[in-house]
């Protein structure tokens, strides 16, 4: 992650500065990145943390919202508060064991997680393995192995710029764009498992994973690729009934603007295989 914008400093009259860090989580357990008024949120959590740090609240705003049950290895975030405190470490006592700060780092105070963002990226685990007690929470399970071929001859349709309102549940508003950018969209085997990336500017909500499971009912049959082109073209958010489970889509990337080491690649080191010199924007 680069942290854009002019050189880090403190608010004279604040005394604040601004930070920006990267998170992991498990999101099992939680009513996803956003505050709810009836569930606990990962922003909840971090919120109170450093709360307890500051000794006043602090409001943190994330590069974007993941839904119910959706994980992170590269979520970013930020947030203003004291400078000479050891974020990372003293977060880290204070979170639980689902909840990782990976750094945090002083931002220039233009920086914004979500709005200087350029690019995401999101990876999706599915397996055709039963899955054991210590998988089945971030792999969606498929019986049947959907045939990659066929998934990739439909993701192809997905590739570049569309209006996605075919796949989103979001209400459409005649100020606000249901257009996005698919930049990469693979299909990768590993053993019995099938792994989904996707990059792109932006997505939409539950974009990724009616993305997904559309390319599963493809993979296994249930309809023919050329059939998600159909689907894109009617922009209708009814035009799909298809969506996958949270639990196997993972937040696992995002860029900001050039000219800085870009450290949100490891988030992913260890934990997903992957050719960041490929992927680089």
């Amino acid at each position: 992650m680069h942290c854009a914008g002019t050189r880090a400093m403190t608010d004279p009259v604040s005394g604040l500065q601004r930070f920006c860090a990267l998170v992991q989580y498990d999101g099992t357990d939680y009513a996803g990145w956003q505050r709810q008024v009836n569930a606990l949120s990962i922003q909840q959590v971090i919120e109170e943390a450093l709360e307890k740090l500051m000794g006043d609240p602090v409001r943190i705003t994330g590069s974007g919202r993941t839904d119910t049950g959706v994980h992170a290895l590269g979520q970013v975030f930020h947030f203003d508060a004291r400078p000479g405190i050891r974020y990372e470490a003293a977060l880290n006592t204070l979170l639980p064991k689902d909840i990782r700060i990976l750094e945090v780092r002083p931002a220039a105070p233009d920086f914004h997680a979500r709005f200087s963002a350029r690019k995401k990226r999101y990876d999706y685990w599915m397996t055709s393995r039963q899955p054991d007690p210590f998988t089945w929470r971030y792999k969606w399970f498929r019986p049947k192995k959907p045939d990659p071929a066929r998934m990739r001859e439909a993701a192809a349709f997905l590739l570049g710029t569309h209006d996605f309102t075919s796949f989103t549940n979001c209400h459409h508003h005649p100020d606000k764009s249901l257009v996005r950018t698919v930049t990469r969209l693979e299909i990768l085997e590993e053993g019995e498992d099938i792994h989904l990336v996707f990059e792109g500017t932006g997505f939409l909500r539950y974009q990724v994973r009616m993305m997904t499971a559309v390319l599963d009912a493809a993979g296994r049959g249930r309809i023919e690729p050329q059939d998600v082109r159909r689907m894109l073209e009617m922009k209708d958010k009814h035009a799909s009934r298809y969506n996958a489970p949270a639990h196997g889509l993972f937040l696992t990337r995002v860029w900001y603007d050039p000219g800085a080491a870009d450290w949100t690649k490891t988030a992913a080191k260890g934990r997903m295989k992957d050719d960041y010199e490929h992927t680089e924007p």
